[in-house]
């Protein structure tokens, strides 16, 4: 049956746990099947073409497993191949973007601050949303090298954490900006760290709750949702197990057990 099929979701590593975590939120009663692509992580340092390819290849890895949706929850994937996996697979596929639109329309000094991979920086999705959003707002692009690692390494507080994101952030700090939009899922999971650094004066935003409410929207109205609770989470990786389940169960909030894969 439809209903009973699970909702497929994928990273380059962990950072999409914050889209699985709102996915949970807003649909405990669904299975929710989870694929890490550790053994190239992070997708934000590695070629186009690459990344085109292992998000195609993860593609249609899950909806083969018998997902009926994919939820690509990386920026990076998403900026380098969602129109290339709504071609190539069945069932939908709903993609992430920075939330720009959000924040252009949240900040009071017209200053918004995108902190993401240079993949996503540069690719055409971020130039349209700045085209259509960024009329009369700076919007100061900030390149995070490293620091997707630093999370996937398990660094969600502490000093060599806090030290990388007061370096990343001083343009961002030096211009004034009062709104930061988080592109990349990865740094929604140290945003505490990550205000103090930036200050109480400047706001957050990020896209994992919407992207959960779309999918939601898609299932309901295809007429696949699920709700009895609890739904089950299967979570893959085509790196170590054994290094990637400590950082999932962290994050996650509860042991998870994490199963190895070749895609």
């Amino acid at each position: 049956m439809e209903g009973t099929r699970p909702i497929g979701i994928f990273d380059s590593g962990v950072g999409g746990l914050s889209v699985a975590r709102e996915i949970r939120r807003a649909l405990p009663g669904e299975d929710l099947l989870y694929v890490a692509d550790t053994a190239y992580c992070p997708y934000g340092e590695r070629p186009l073409e690459e990344v085109r390819s292992r998000a195609l290849a993860v593609g249609r890895y899950v909806e083969r497993s018998g997902a009926k949706l994919l939820v690509a929850a990386c920026n990076t994937a998403s900026g380098a191949a969602l129109e290339q996996l709504r071609e190539a697979l069945a069932v939908p596929v709903v993609g992430l973007e920075p939330a720009v639109k959000t924040g252009t329309a949240l900040s009071r000094n017209g200053k918004v601050g995108v902190m993401a991979t240079a993949s996503t920086l540069a690719s055409e999705r971020f130039a349209r949303l700045v085209r259509a959003h960024g009329r009369g707002i700076e919007v100061l692009p900030q390149a995070c090298p490293g620091l997707a690692d630093l999370i996937e390494g398990g660094h969600l507080d502490g000093d060599v954490l806090v030290a990388r994101l007061a370096e990343l952030t001083r343009p961002l700090r030096e211009a004034g900006v009062d709104t930061v939009v988080l592109g990349c899922t990865h740094y929604l999971f140290v945003s505490d760290p990550l205000a103090r650094v930036l200050g109480p004066d400047v706001r957050l935003v990020d896209s994992a709750a919407a992207i959960a409410r779309r999918a939601q929207h898609l299932l309901r109205d295809n007429g696949r949702s699920r709700s009895e609770a609890p739904g089950t989470f299967t979570v893959l990786t085509t790196g170590d197990p054994r290094k990637v389940a400590p950082v999932v169960s962290r994050l996650w909030g509860a042991e998870v057990r994490v199963e190895p894969v070749e895609i």
